[in-house]
């Protein structure tokens, strides 16, 4: 049997992490996050990471597609936060990012890592930027790290 599992250190990856502005209060601590993961864990060198600030989270998958497109990077961690209001602006926004992100990865061929947070209220957000749920930038770091490898190893 041959069982394929990525691991998280890649010394050499190029990642490139796009960020919205709009609840950048929010969206700092997922980017730390995201930054420590890669460095800490990832053993990835800041010369290897490069951040990139849209509007929002509607506009994530337009800039991941256009850093995917210049074939750069090993694999794109998208951060943004969109919090639910009394309009259906949420469903509009967080579907438009998850369903382009997604397009992004498979069209692209490389991770897309999705670290943008869809939550009922902004204490659940703050829960999932660094406090009581950990932090979601982190997490997305960790698996775009681990795709990377798994990746490669499916290719070799």
């Amino acid at each position: 049997m041959n069982v394929i599992e990525g691991i998280v250190a890649a010394p050499q990856a190029r990642i490139a992490i796009t960020i919205a502005r709009f609840n950048d209060f929010i969206n700092d601590s997922l980017l730390d996050g995201a930054i420590d993961a890669l460095k800490r864990i990832g053993q990835v060198s800041d010369s290897n990471i490069t951040v990139v600030w849209v509007p929002g989270a509607y506009e994530l998958p337009l800039a991941a597609q256009t850093l995917a497109d210049t074939g750069k990077y090993d694999a794109i961690i998208a951060l943004g936060t969109v919090i639910r209001g009394g309009t259906a602006h949420f469903e509009y926004v967080a579907g438009g990012a998850s369903t382009g992100l997604s397009g992004v990865a498979i069209n692209s061929k490389i991770p897309v890592s999705f670290g943008v947070l869809t939550t009922e209220n902004i204490e659940q957000a703050i829960e999932r930027a660094g406090t009581k749920a950990g932090n979601k930038g982190a997490e997305a770091a960790m698996t775009a790290l681990e795709m990377i490898n798994v990746i490669k190893a499916i290719k070799s």
